[in-house]
């Protein structure tokens, strides 16, 4: 959270949105990691609240693709399948049908966490 009264982050980051109002900046949430990358940000207008659940689930989504090496589909809730990365080679494709995977094809699978 930042105090900014003099709105100097809010200008620096485009956060006035002219068109709502010149003298407030809308609601925006930044997810930068550890290393300082701002990996991503929701904007909410001044006119609607913001969704805790939604700012929460895409923390842990950018925390278990981290950990993990994995992609999270739409939707998704911790412990939900994540989707994993392609397999290499032809037998890493077969191996995958026998380890609990679940592939809509051989490119695109998902597994339980």
């Amino acid at each position: 959270m930042i105090a900014d009264l003099d709105m100097k982050v809010a200008k620096l980051f485009g956060m006035i949105h002219k068109a709502s109002s010149e003298t407030s900046a809308v609601r925006t949430v930044f997810y930068i990691d550890p290393e300082g990358i701002l990996r991503a940000m929701i904007y909410y207008p001044l006119t609607s609240g913001r969704n805790m659940d939604e700012i929460l689930r895409l923390l842990d989504s950018l925390q278990t693709v981290d950990e993990k090496g994995v992609a999270t589909p739409a939707n998704w809730r911790p412990g939900d399948p994540n989707i994993v990365p392609p397999p290499r080679t032809q037998e890493e494709a077969e191996k995958r049908l026998t380890e609990g995977y679940e592939c809509v094809d051989w490119y695109l699978c998902k597994k339980k966490p």
